[in-house]
Formats: C-alpha cells, sequence, structure tokens
C-alpha cells in the first residue's frame, strides 16, 4: 500500500511552518507498515505536470489532502487534477474545513470520495487497511463517503490517547526548506481546550478534555528538534498552560537536562502565575502569545471569553517581570461590535505598547463548526461571504448593525500601512547609518525570507541550479556567483543582493554543491539524513 500526503499552498503572510498534523498522520502509516511520500506545496511549486509525474512515478493507491477554511479550495484544485491523471485513484481530506462540511462538500466536489471527521490519525489507519478488503467505509469510524449517491456519515470517532502517538514523520517533510526560511518548527504537549470561546473550532476538533503527553517524552522531542538548526520552537498545544503541575514538570525536565533551548507557546491571562512564569523563562521560553480579542468586558462576556482586562494588564506585568515578551491579539467585528468598542481595543492596544507588549489586530472570520458561524443570527452578525479563500482574517467578511465591512478595513488598512511606513523608516535608517542593529537585523531577515520564499515558490534553483562545465574543477565560491548571475534578475534583486542571499542560505547549510562529470549542480539541502 503506498500513500501520498499533501500539504496544500497556504500565503506566505501565514508564515510557513513545517506542517505538524501531516507530520502525525505520516509516523502513524508508517508504524502501520504503510509506504508514505509527503508533498509539500507550502514551500514547493505547483504544477499539474509536477503531480502528474510524482502520482507516475510513486504510483499512490490513496492521496489523503488537508485543508483548512482559507486553503479549501486549493486543495480542492489538486484533488481535481489527481483524478485527471487517475479517476482510480482514492482521494480523501481532512482537516477542520471539511470536519464541518462534511456533506455539502461531498455533494459539491464529487471528485472527493472520502473525508475524514476530527482527529484523522487512527481513522486514516483504518482506512488504509479497509480501502485494501471490500471498501465498506461504513466500518470506520469518523469518515464521511457515498453510498449510492447518498452522502453517509458514520460514527464518531473516539478521542485518541495521545501517549500512542509516534513522534512525528519530520524526516519525509522538506525540513531544510523551512530551516532556510529561518521559520520556527511547532510540536505539541498536549492536545484539547477546555474554553468556550465561540469563534474557535479548536474545542469541536480535539474535545473539551486537555490530553496531555508524557512529560518525558515532551523533553525528549524538543532535545531531538533543538538539533535541527532552527531559531525556535512553538509549542502548538491550543493551551499550553492549561494544568500547571503538566507546565512545570516539563520546564523542570528542559531544566534538569540543561538544554538550551528558545520556545514559545500559547496561554490565557488566567492561567499564568508569577511562579508559572519565572519557571518557563528559565527553561527558555521566550515570547507567550495570548488572545484577548477584545477590551469591552461585554464583548469577552458574549464571546465567552472568561477573562477580564485587569487579569490582562497583570498578566503582561508579571511576563515584563520575569523578561518573557508578551504577544496579544485581537478580532475585530465579534458579535456587539460597535464604533466606540472599536476605538476602546485600539486604545488599549496602546496601553499595552506603553508596557513593552506586542500586540496585533485580526478581523473575525467565522469558521465552519464554531457556534459564531452556525449560529449568526443569534448573534447580530452578518456573514458576507463564502469566498473561503477570503477567509484570511485581514479583511472584513462580516458586519454587525453598528459596524459595517468598510469600517474594519479601514482599521486593517491602516494597520497594514503603518507596517509599511515603519518599515520604510528603518530602510531610511539603515542608508544614513541611524537604524539600531536589531532594526537592521530585522529588515534583512524579512528581506531574505521573502527572496528565499520566491526562490523556492518559482522554482529557480531547479531550473537554473544545474549547466554543463566541461571537465575543469570549479570552486564553491565562482559557482555560487555564476548561479547568481543566471537568477538574480528572475529573483527581482540586483546581482550583489542576490549573491549576499545566497551566501547566506549555504552557510546554513540550504543548498547542496557538485560537480560530476562536467555538470555543475546545485540542489537544495531537503531532507534528514
Amino acid at each position: 500500500m503506498r500513500f501520498l500526503l499533501i500539504n496544500p499552498f497556504c500565503p506566505i503572510s501565514e508564515g510557513p511552518t513545517p506542517p505538524l498534523g501531516i507530520a502525525f498522520l505520516a509516523a502513524v502509516l508508517e508504524k502501520a507498515g504503510i509506504n508514505v511520500r509527503v508533498l509539500d506545496l507550502a514551500i514547493t511549486p505547483y504544477s499539474e505536470e509536477r503531480l502528474a509525474s510524482i502520482l507516475y512515478e510513486f504510483k499512490p493507491e490513496i492521496v489523503g489532502i488537508t485543508a483548512v477554511t482559507m486553503t479549501f479550495l486549493d486543495a480542492i484544485r489538486v484533488i481535481k487534477d489527481i483524478k485527471k491523471v487517475d479517476p482510480s485513484l482514492l482521494t480523501v481530506m481532512g482537516g477542520p474545513h471539511v470536519s464541518f462540511c462534511a456533506t455539502e462538500t461531498l455533494n459539491q466536489y464529487p471528485e472527493l470520495d472520502l473525508i475524514v471527521i476530527g482527529e484523522g490519525e487512527v481513522t486514516i489507519v483504518e482506512l488504509a487497511e479497509e480501502a485494501q478488503q471490500s471498501r465498506d467505509w461504513s466500518k470506520v469510524k469518523g469518515l464521511a463517503f457515498r453510498q449510492e449517491a447518498e452522502v453517509c456519515i458514520s460514527p464518531a470517532r473516539e478521542l485518541l490517547d495521545v501517549n500512542t502517538l509516534p513522534f512525528p514523520a519530520r524526516h519525509l517533510l522538506p525540513i531544510g526548506r523551512y530551516r532556510a526560511l529561518n521559520t520556527a518548527i511547532s510540536m505539541t504537549t498536549s492536545r484539547g481546550c477546555p474554553c468556550r470561546c465561540i469563534f474557535c473550532v479548536g474545542r469541536k476538533m480535539v474535545g473539551s478534555k486537555v490530553r496531555y503527553r508524557n512529560p518525558q517524552d515532551v523533553v525528549d522531542e524538543l532535545a531531538y528538534l533543538s538539533t535541527l538548526g532552527f531559531p525556535q520552537i512553538n509549542l502548538a498545544d491550543d493551551l499550553f498552560t492549561a494544568k500547571r503541575s503538566h507546565c512545570i514538570t516539563i520546564c523542570d525536565e528542559i531544566i534538569r537536562r540543561k538544554l538550551n533551548i528558545r520556545w514559545t507557546s500559547f496561554a490565557r491571562v488566567d492561567t499564568v502565575s508569577l511562579e508559572v512564569l519565572q519557571k518557563m523563562k528559565a527553561a527558555g521560553c521566550t515570547t507567550i502569545s495570548f488572545g484577548v480579542e477584545s477590551a469591552n468586558a461585554e464583548i469577552l462576556k458574549l464571546v465567552k471569553k472568561g477573562i477580564t482586562i485587569p487579569k490582562v494588564i497583570k498578566a503582561i506585568e508579571m511576563c515584563k517581570e520575569v523578561g518573557i515578551d508578551p504577544h496579544v491579539s485581537f478580532i475585530l467585528g465579534l458579535p456587539g461590535e460597535t464604533p466606540e468598542t472599536l476605538e476602546e481595543t485600539q486604545a488599549f492596544g496602546d496601553v499595552l505598547d506603553k508596557m513593552g507588549g506586542a500586540y496585533g489586530f485580526h478581523l473575525l472570520a467565522p469558521f465552519p463548526g464554531t457556534a459564531i458561524c452556525d449560529e449568526n443570527d443569534k448573534y447580530d452578525l452578518t456573514i458576507l461571504t463564502k469566498d473561503w479563500p477570503q477567509y484570511h482574517a485581514n479583511r472584513a467578511i462580516v458586519e454587525t448593525t453598528a459596524v459595517k465591512k468598510e469600517m474594519l478595513n479601514k482599521i486593517a488598512e491602516q494597520w497594514d500601512s503603518e507596517v509599511v511606513v515603519n518599515l520604510e523608516r528603518i530602510k531610511q535608517e539603515m542608508l544614513t547609518g541611524e537604524a539600531t542593529e536589531f532594526d537592521a537585523w530585522q529588515i534583512y531577515n524579512l528581506e531574505r525570507f521573502t527572496f528565499l520564499y520566491d526562490l523556492m515558490m518559482a522554482g529557480l534553483i531547479e531550473k537554473n541550479g544545474s549547466w554543463l562545465n566541461g571537465q575543469e574543477p570549479v570552486d564553491k565560491v565562482s559557482a555560487l556567483q555564476t548561479l547568481a548571475e543566471r537568477i538574480y534578475q528572475d529573483a527581482g534583486k540586483s546581482l550583489d543582493e542576490t549573491l549576499d542571499f545566497l551566501k547566506d542560505l549555504v552557510l546554513r547549510n540550504g543548498l547542496n554543491y557538485a560537480q560530476e562529470e562536467g555538470t555543475i549542480k546545485w540542489e537544495w539541502n531537503e531532507y534528514l539524513s
């Protein structure tokens, strides 16, 4: 049995990181003795021709793809292209979007055969086993399928024991590309969220009861990730600080092993204390992200956030005291939003800024499966579109009675404009020698990131990284100069900038160089050995 897993395209604004969910699915399939390959379209170029080539070469019996709401149509496009190549291939999709739109998705897209609902690790293995037998999909829990032209949904899958999961199969991911981008790498220490926020789909996907991994296994994985060359590790739990003892035990074990790591996490302002934060800092935590959503007490109550602004202020103060950088996120356009509450939230952002806390705004995206989507009329909320690629939370797709989309978009555009103005200011200060070392590093890192991402997505190394050179040996420095000359115009940079970024890439072990039989060859250093 051969199983191809696909990670779909996602915009650069989402900050691509190695896909953790795909890596878990690949790991359980490998453990079950199934031959697995991963096609990661988040950082590699896509074409029907490339897809067809992979399908002909690997010859999978099943192709599975994941999707969130924003990437759903990109995933569907891939599914359609798969069926063009081989209509007999079994196509499967999972993820939060289709988990809550299973019936309408199967009715609308005949190219998609099966949908995995909720947690997929156990379901996908049983699905693969059943595909080799009678294909009686009713035997597999957590599955949506067609039966005599009718969409059927099997009984719900029980939530799994997270301690039965193998470590994610990161060796199947193009880790080297992500490392070259200098992004974070993610892992989890638990699954589940006890909170009841009406705008969040997490609780419905992974349950309200938090399931904790063995702390020794957690730190084993942290130790392994620390060897891969990423600048930091993101603990992607819905709520890392949900259980004080779990958090403290992990931190103590990191400290005991003397691991020199940098990591971030998500928390709520009502689940941190000075003691917990001190321990997290000592264990290497650099940043904590808090979802605050609004500065208005009534809105917080309406969306069932369960926090207060005094608790927010206290949490930020404690973070600053122990030396952890706090980051606060707000959601604009929530139920009950008015021009006055928008001003209140924006003003509170300024307060946080003066306290030394970073903050950012998103506009409400009512994802399928959330109460705010399924019961929007109950919340004085108008959903303006179901054009799923617009669900990126950067432009308005909802309105309240008092706040129209134009007002929300104006705030978002102003925020974007301020970011651009600040970047241009730093660039000018760099020219005059007035920029701080940190600001200059930020600009360089941003430009390097976009350059490398464009390099990857345009396939410029693949197209220009090989050339005939005869039998005369060519040193790496000269070969890199030639590579820069071959790509700089297509990369949209000067020759000097291109060469500088390529030198940095080589220093980070992002490219491999070889000269064989008269051919110079540069290739991405993609996979773990």
